[in-house]
């Protein structure tokens, strides 16, 4: 993946009413690889990962790249939440060149908010650091949750198409939309 470009990381945590935004530390490693080996995490990205595979994957200092925050509740991973801008290698189609919205969190965290606040305070952070510049997100159309969570912060659906052996959306925030 393409980086996001000439911007000062890891960025001073980020704080909002119940979490922190941060860069990835050691005491993360095992909630990363309990999100990418957990089946209902991963239903909707192609499915989890071994997890012996990830435990010789992940490093014990999990990698620090721009864009890529922790979500931290009360001292704990909960969640990951990137911007990131996507190459050829690593995105569909309409995503290529720009910066997407990705996001993941454990099931414990599930309909509690925390994606809300966690993506909607990444976001801020991306329009300050980057003003002007719109951000993408695409999604199965099957994960309703995330459909609803990306309208709820301002993306508006751009086109449907099919990748991945699924139906996906594609949606847009503008600067100037996400601003309103």
């Amino acid at each position: 993946m393409a980086d996001l470009g000439p911007v000062a990381w890891p960025p001073v945590p980020i704080r909002t009413e119940r979490l922190v935004l941060r860069a990835p530390e050691p005491r993360d490693r095992a909630a990363i690889i309990e999100l990418n080996a957990s089946p209902e995490v991963c239903a909707y990205i192609g499915g989890p990962r071994p997890r012996d595979e990830l435990e010789r994957a992940v490093p014990e200092v999990p990698r620090q790249r721009p864009g890529g925050f922790v979500v931290d509740l009360d001292g704990a991973a909960i969640g990951i939440v990137s911007l990131e801008r996507r190459d050829a290698g690593h995105g569909v189609r309409p995503a290529i060149g720009k910066v997407e919205l990705g996001f993941l969190f454990l099931p414990d965290a599930w309909g509690k908010g925390y994606a809300a606040e966690a993506c909607a305070a990444a976001l801020s952070w991306f329009a300050d650091a980057f003003p002007g510049e719109a951000v993408v997100l695409t999604t199965q159309t099957a994960n309703e949750p995330s459909v609803r969570l990306a309208t709820r912060l301002g993306f508006t659906e751009v086109e449907r198409f099919e990748a991945y052996g699924a139906e996906q959306w594609f949606g847009v925030q503008s600067a100037v939309a996400a601003a309103q």
